[in-house]
């Protein structure tokens, strides 16, 4: 278990460092505005959650912990986000939230615990890809995408720490650490990308009607 978390935050921060050299080289700007942040402020976020997922938990109780990187940077991000929004998108996205978290939350039931030898990837990256593609269903919006990507897992996680809280399996409870940082990272900008593209293939054909 302690070789499969040091390999997600691995992956995850890769990922962190990938998507700020694109937004440092000037791409992906389109789907920067949609979110309502600058350059700089995305740049902030990403710094942050890249030395949050990095560093030990937050003790919250005695037996309850929080990453920095893969839960209270998100969750600031997403309270930013709603902030600049309107009241129905926000309304649309806290639906989309629910919606992302409670299917993941019922395909993780399904899917092992565990990597096994006949699966073909690591089942939380599955819950990730999965909640990409969900978030953006539900979502639709650039924003709503992504904080339905992101939040649907983190929301996951929180359900499923509370069951295991609740029928005394043992040891502490963190919220967003370890795989959960990874999938985080991948839901939430696999659902942005989504939006992104399809968005900017809709409005290059309505265009050129």
């Amino acid at each position: 278990m302690e070789v499969r978390g040091v390999k997600f935050v691995f992956i995850g921060a890769t990922l962190l460092v990938i998507v700020a050299a694109l937004i440092y080289l000037g791409l992906g700007q389109r789907a920067l505005d949609r979110l309502r942040l600058s350059d700089r402020a995305a740049l902030i976020f990403l710094a942050v959650m890249l030395v949050g997922g990095l560093v030990s938990d937050i003790p919250l109780s005695a037996n309850w912990s929080i990453n920095i990187g893969g839960g209270i940077v998100p969750l600031v991000l997403a309270g930013y986000l709603w902030s600049r929004a309107e009241p129905h998108e926000i309304t649309r996205s806290v639906i989309a939230v629910l919606v992302t978290g409670g299917v993941i939350y019922g395909l993780m039931k399904i899917l092992p615990t565990e990597p096994t030898y006949y699966a073909f990837m690591d089942p939380l990256y599955i819950g990730a890809l999965a909640a990409g593609v969900i978030g953006y269903l539900a979502g639709r919006s650039r924003r709503g995408a992504f904080l339905a990507g992101t939040l649907g897992i983190i929301l996951t996680d929180i359900a499923a720490q509370v069951e295991n809280a609740l029928s005394g399996v043992a040891g502490g409870v963190s919220i967003g650490g370890a795989g959960v940082f990874d999938a985080v990272l991948i839901s939430g900008f696999l659902a942005l990308g989504l939006a992104e593209v399809v968005g900017e293939t809709r409005e290059h054909f309505a265009r050129n009607r």
